[in-house]
C-alpha cells in the first residue's frame, strides 16, 4: 500500500473542483463568502503546484482557478482604493469645516454651537462658498442668514 505525502490533496477529484470553480464563476463579485472560498481553493492550488507529480486534472484546476483568484484580488484592491478616496474626501471636508470655523472665530469670537454644528455638516461645495462669503459678514447674524436663507 502506497502512502501519499499529502493525502488531503486527493480530496476534490472527479470533477468536484471543476464544479466548485463553475459555481464561483456564476457568483456575483460581491457574493458573501466568494472571496473566502477563492482563497481556500487558491491555497489548495498552491499546494498542488508544490507537488512534483501533478495530474492533468490538477494542472487544469490550477490554470482555471488562477484568473478567478487574480480577478478577486484586483477587485479587493479597487475597493480599497475607493474606500481610501472616500476617507480622504471626508477628511478634507472636515479640515475645511475646521478652517472656516477658525476664521469665523477669529473674526467674531465664539460661534454659537448650533451654527458650528450646521457648518460642520455642510457639503464641501457649501463650505467653499462659505469660506468666500464670510469675508463679507459683519455680524453673526449675517452668518446665520447665510446658513439659513
Amino acid at each position: 500500500m502506497r502512502v501519499l505525502a499529502y493525502p488531503e490533496l486527493r480530496l476534490g477529484r472527479g470533477g468536484t473542483r471543476e464544479r466548485a470553480i463553475d459555481e464561483l464563476e456564476r457568483l456575483s463579485p460581491n457574493a458573501p463568502l466568494k472571496s473566502a472560498s477563492l482563497n481556500l481553493l487558491y491555497n489548495l492550488s498552491r499546494n498542488l503546484e508544490a507537488l512534483s507529480k501533478k495530474t492533468q486534472e490538477d494542472r487544469q484546476f490550477i490554470m482555471r482557478l488562477a484568473p478567478l483568484y487574480q480577478q478577486d484580488r484586483e477587485q479587493a484592491v479597487q475597493e480599497g482604493v475607493q474606500q481610501g478616496i472616500q476617507q480622504g474626501l471626508e477628511q478634507g471636508r472636515i479640515q475645511e469645516a475646521n478652517l472656516v470655523i477658525r476664521l469665523l472665530q477669529r473674526r467674531f469670537g465664539e460661534i454659537p454651537q448650533n451654527l458650528e454644528e450646521t457648518i460642520r455638516n455642510l457639503p464641501v461645495e457649501r463650505l467653499e462658498d462659505l469660506g468666500l462669503a464670510l469675508l463679507d459678514f459683519d455680524t453673526l447674524t449675517d452668518l446665520d442668514n447665510w446658513l439659513h436663507p
